[in-house]
């Protein structure tokens, strides 16, 4: 194959991918719009959050907790788990 084929080839080629490419992220963005609007619907402003204090005296399941604040209920329900051991401990 001679050079000028294989320049000619690669040119093809990137122009191919870049189509690809465009084509494919524009359809990812349309895909992430819809996400988002599905997601937005799907709050209702009337949504109910559990009580703090509910959370810390581990009545709360910590999955219902929403994802940003799992990892507080998490830590909030073993602080209490330990307050109320340390209590316990110590009216023995």
């Amino acid at each position: 194959m001679q050079m000028k084929h294989l320049i000619i080839f690669a040119l093809v080629g990137m122009v191919a991918l870049l189509g690809f490419n465009l084509i494919n992220g524009n359809q990812r963005e349309k895909d992430r719009e819809v996400v988002i609007s599905d997601a937005g619907s799907e709050q209702s402003p009337d949504t109910v959050l559990p009580n703090t204090d509910d959370v810390e005296s581990g009545s709360v399941d910590v999955a219902s907790q929403p994802l940003g604040k799992q990892p507080k209920a998490i830590l909030d329900n073993a602080t209490a788990k330990n307050r109320s051991r340390r209590k316990q401990t110590r009216n023995v």
